[in-house]
């Protein structure tokens, strides 16, 4: 427990030292609140859709988790390269430590950034239905966070790359996201659209978000909490398998 939580605090402090990265890291979700909050915004009603800012942002906080989370894994590659992480492997613990250390403390980087873009929102207009599900919102946040940096380490554990992380990772994000129903709502899509996000992780974090912080859902409450603690668990176990093979 005690390397889980160094591994941790390290984590952490790599982050709030980096000024730029907090700031970069919130340019995108503000981008998108704003271009298409408040461009599409008028369509959106017009449409009979409501509010389009109301309807978005629960999206754009799922946006945040998912870039700062699956994007954790390139820490490790860093590591890895200049030979920081031969420096961790070599001491006497065991690897699962290790990487569930590495996860919570990239876990908990994705879910500061959640929390962050949420304030964004309130920023732009948005404002939750019920203030007291607050504190159900924020688990989902985690539960999204530690899916999506237990598969960014699970990915980085197997390559050496910079530039072909980071091309497997655009490859894969964009999609995840689009494919979320983040910008749109999936009760109003084709068949074949709702059949691939409901294979979207993402797709039942930005539900859950949409449910206790607007009051609306596609697949409920309880089967979002269901689908992300499985995919949740299912990262975790093969994530530390794959750092277990992890060769340096």
């Amino acid at each position: 427990m005690h390397t889980i939580y160094i591994l941790w605090l390290r984590q952490l402090k790599r982050y709030w030292r980096s000024k730029s990265r907090i700031i970069g890291s919130l340019g995108q979700p503000l981008l998108f609140l704003v271009a298409l909050g408040f461009g599409l915004g008028p369509i959106f009603e017009r449409a009979g859709g409501g509010n389009y800012i109301r309807f978005l942002s629960p999206g754009i906080i799922g946006q945040g988790i998912l870039f700062m989370a699956i994007f954790s894994g390139i820490e490790l590659i860093w590591d890895r390269q200049f030979g920081f992480l031969k420096e961790t492997l070599v001491a006497p613990v065991s690897r699962f430590e290790i990487m569930i250390g590495r996860t919570l403390g990239g876990a908990t980087i994705a879910l500061v950034q959640g929390v962050i873009v949420f304030l964004l929102t309130l920023a732009v207009g948005f404002r939750p239905q019920q203030w007291i599900l607050i504190p159900m919102a924020i688990f989902l946040m985690l539960l999204i966070s530690l899916f999506y940096t237990a598969l960014g380490t699970a990915i980085a554990s197997t390559m050496r790359d910079f530039h072909g992380f980071q091309l497997i990772m655009n490859f894969l994000v964009m999609p995840t996201f689009f494919l979320s129903g983040a910008l749109f709502p999936l009760d109003q899509t084709p068949a074949f659209i709702r059949t691939l996000s409901s294979f979207n992780p993402l797709t039942y974090g930005v539900d859950g978000l949409r449910s206790t912080l607007v009051g609306v859902s596609h697949f409920g409450l309880g089967v979002d909490i269901l689908v992300l603690s499985f995919v949740s668990l299912t990262a975790l176990m093969i994530g530390s398998y794959l750092f277990s093979r992890i060769t340096v």
